[in-house]
């Protein structure tokens, strides 16, 4: 059974940093492309940014986040982390991590991945 936790989500304000980690289990970590999304209320899910599966593990983020929020991962410790620097309002919202095996980082649709976790909440206050 494959599993994706998140954590590390909270209250910050603006211009704060948070670090989100995700730990998966059930699936051979190596040979998935991670994603980071978020869901602000009201709203669908928006592409955060994605970390190719394998070596030298490629990331992409979309523009807003670009320059701010950095994605890694640690297959030692099937874990995708996701830190983010220089917090604003518009970053709130609850971040999903996602999964698709052997994927291509550049796709940003959420129907792309197969597997999701259940959500860490973020909250930026102004």
């Amino acid at each position: 059974q494959v599993q994706l936790v998140e954590s590390g989500g909270g209250l910050v304000q603006a211009g704060g940093s948070l670090r989100l980690s995700c730990v998966a289990s059930g699936l051979s970590f190596e040979t998935y492309t991670m994603g980071w999304f978020r869901q602000a209320p009201g709203k669908e899910h928006e592409f955060v940014g994605a970390i190719t599966w394998t070596s030298p593990y490629s990331t992409h983020s979309t523009g807003s986040v670009a320059g701010r929020f950095t994605i890694s991962r640690d297959n030692a410790k099937n874990t995708v982390y996701l830190q983010m620097n220089g917090l604003k309002p518009e970053d709130t919202g609850v971040y999903y991590c996602a999964a698709e095996q052997y994927g291509s980082y550049h796709r940003t649709e959420s129907a792309f991945y197969k597997y999701w976790g259940q959500g860490t909440q973020v909250t930026v206050s102004s």
